[in-house]
């Protein structure tokens, strides 16, 4: 319980150091990356500071795995180098009982990590998302508690859902004329842009007289003539790693009632679900670095590894998915490689130091 205790706190104490850094780096990239979108729209200094700061909790969360193989190898090479280790096997610490006690430490990593990505990243991820967009088209706003709202001049419209191929749900139009009153109302179910201009479908038209009183038309198909185009609405697309699982889970399945594809939104599911794996995956990796040269002196090596082995990690989880995804395999496939891979690494590379 003591050595449990002690370890865990000086994995902590290395993982949030390597984390600190990693995020800082990551942030600093962001933020140069988003002086290039500077005075466009409203989109000043101080929306770029907004979106780079509430994007953190994400590159946080992405960057677990990463900095719980760096940190846990700083931690046992801080040991080493203080002969702690060499300590421990002389007084009877099997390996295998020093690696239980370093996984158990990976469990407050993966709580933590959870609380991350399923509270607290998809509410920040989302913020920084709508605020930059919303920054960067003037005539857009969104308000998710009641959909998308939009203005084009006069015109104002309410559209209740945008799905992945950009068929638009519960449309509402409101046209007023110049002096703010308004002369029209159209509701429509759903919207499909073909051939240059947006379909609606199932419409109901209430259109007010000057006069007083209104006149009801319903169609099944209208055109609806507006300077917003396919590209604008793709911006508030659902984007998947902005969900928590259990919005993937049900989001999928309305996906489905739908027929729309959920691929993209399957591999964003498993990676999220392998992401806790992943982190003890990465923590074991760190023990034969370690072990494998306790009277070395090799720290800058094996930090130097440790980087590449988590860069390797970081990249192969970012892409390794979505080839995957253009071969049509099972997203569960695309988000397991690259945690079989690692482990399968690590396991080789602990049986050469028992």
């Amino acid at each position: 319980m003591v050595l449990d205790l002690y370890l865990a706190r000086t994995i902590g104490h290395h993982t949030a150091i390597a984390l600190g850094v990693l995020v800082g780096l990551f942030t600093f990239v962001n933020f140069i990356d988003q002086l290039g979108e500077l005075g466009v729209g409203n989109y000043n200094l101080w929306e770029v500071v907004k979106f780079v700061v509430l994007s953190i909790p994400y590159n946080l969360y992405e960057l677990f795995p990463m900095g719980a193989l760096l940190g846990t190898i700083l931690a046992l090479n801080a040991l080493a180098t203080d002969s702690e280790l060499v300590v421990l096997r002389a007084a009877g610490f099997s390996l295998v009982q020093i690696t239980a006690s370093v996984l158990k430490a990976g469990v407050a990593m993966v709580a933590l990590a959870f609380v991350v990505g399923e509270v607290v990243s998809p509410t920040t991820e989302t913020m920084a998302k709508n605020g930059r967009a919303s920054a960067l088209q003037e005539n857009i706003s969104q308000q998710t508690e009641y959909g998308l709202w939009m203005r084009d001049t006069t015109t104002y419209v309410n559209i209740g859902e945008i799905l992945p191929d950009l068929t638009l749900l519960k449309i509402r139009i409101f046209e007023f004329d110049r002096r703010a009153r308004l002369r029209s109302l159209v509701y429509a179910d759903s919207g499909r842009f073909v051939q240059g201009s947006w379909r609606l479908g199932n419409v109901r038209q209430t259109v007010i007289e000057t006069e007083g009183g209104a006149t009801i038309r319903k169609l099944d198909n209208a055109n609806w003539d507006t300077a917003v185009s396919p590209q604008i609405m793709s911006v508030f697309l659902v984007d998947p790693e902005q969900m928590s699982v259990w919005q993937l889970r049900r989001y999928i399945q309305h996906l489905r009632k739908n027929d729309q594809e959920t691929s993209r939104f399957e591999l964003a599911f498993w990676t999220k679900m392998v992401l806790p794996i992943s982190i003890g995956v990465m923590i074991a990796l760190a023990i034969p670095f370690v072990f494998g040269s306790l009277r070395s002196g090799t720290t800058g090596r094996n930090l130097f590894i440790g980087i590449m082995l988590g860069l390797g990690f970081y990249a192969a989880n970012k892409s390794l998915g979505y080839v995957v995804l253009a071969y049509d395999v099972a997203p569960v496939v695309g988000a397991a490689i690259p945690l079989v891979l690692f482990l399968g690494v690590s396991v080789m590379l602990y049986r050469r130091v028992v």
